[in-house]
């Protein structure tokens, strides 16, 4: 697994501990375009269609046998030569669900230098806070390969601190001082989905929160079935913080996470050794995008703070044109 360990590259960043009200500090990160836009995407997500009457006209829908013949629309029908009723919108609240992988890779660096811990908390607080201006509940299930921790959802700012303040705990038992600690446990996806899957029965849109190693399904098979099963219970979409890679000739001492000691000098300056990792990095990744285009879940690859915020409203306008189109196809 080729993911620096930044302890190594880097003097411990003291900043890395935030203080203060996580979810209103998000505003500050946030244009005011790009906040518009950004809850208007996860509003989307909150429309249910449905026919009948007493809400907001959305389309058209060839009449089925069956349906209330009362929704028809005569004159449209007459116009298309065959019956069509009415469709309705209707606003409904869809809780949000945090699933977060807190694995030791998650301890690793980003290509930007950034700490990997920081870029998914500060993606965790992005959706908190939009969810908070929807008056959505936010609930946390985040787990490793020896720890589980959740919270049921509710709704207000308070629930949603202690939230992202317990996340963070459990990022940081990752490290000891300025190295990973010994026993940091590694990734386990697939108790992770499952646990959502159990705990959580209520539609509700899930945000997994990750690495782009994960999810593995030739690491780990049971988390093609997870998938599976969670994506047809839930709206899911997929948020990986990119890995930085350990090896590259000239950058100096760097570590990986899943070895104890520097990686040797005559290793990291191996420019041939380099390439066939990168390869090897490449083959992986392909194989864990083509496993969630397989399920059709939308998914995004978060490289730095610079870009997250833009890199999730995109994936937030994928996800409502992908759920659109599966409404056209029901």
């Amino acid at each position: 697994m080729n993911r620096t360990d930044p302890a190594s590259t880097q003097e411990p960043n003291p900043a890395r501990r935030r203080s203060g009200a996580r979810v209103a500090r998000v505003r500050g990160r946030l244009s005011l375009p790009t906040l518009r836009r950004s809850t208007s995407l996860l509003d989307g997500r909150h429309r249910s269609v449905f026919v009948g009457h007493g809400q907001d006209f959305d389309d058209l829908s060839v009449y089925r046998p069956g349906d209330d013949v009362t929704d028809i629309d005569w004159k449209s029908s007459a116009r298309l030569g065959q019956p069509v009723i009415k469709r309705y919108q209707r606003e409904s609240n869809l809780p949000l669900v945090l699933a977060v992988d807190t694995g030791r890779t998650m301890a690793a660096q980003a290509p930007s230098g950034e700490d990997k811990r920081d870029l998914a908390l500060a993606v965790a607080e992005v959706f908190a806070y939009l969810a908070r201006l929807r008056g959505d509940t936010v609930a946390l299930v985040a787990a490793d390969a020896a720890r589980m921790v959740s919270r049921p959802p509710r709704s207000g700012s308070e629930h949603a601190e202690m939230i992202l303040s317990l996340l963070e705990r459990q990022f940081d038992a990752l490290t000891s001082g300025d190295r990973l600690a010994p026993a940091a446990p590694g990734p386990a996806l697939s108790t992770l989905l499952e646990r959502v899957g159990t705990w959580h029965r209520r539609r509700s849109l899930v945000v997994l929160i990750t690495d782009t190693s994960h999810p593995d399904a030739a690491a780990d098979p049971a988390v093609v079935d997870r998938l599976r099963r969670l994506s047809a219970q839930h709206e899911l979409i997929a948020i990986q913080i990119a890995d930085d890679t350990p090896l590259a000739p000239g950058r100096g001492p760097t570590r990986d996470v899943e070895l104890v000691g520097d990686i040797p000098a005559f290793l990291r300056e191996d420019a041939t050794l380099a390439a066939q990792l990168a390869s090897a990095d490449d083959a992986r990744r392909a194989a864990v995008t083509a496993l969630l285009d397989a399920r059709r879940i939308e998914h995004a690859v978060i490289s730095s703070d610079a870009t997250m915020v833009d890199s999730i409203a995109a994936l937030l306008a994928r996800q409502r044109l992908a759920s659109g189109r599966g409404r056209g196809r029901r």
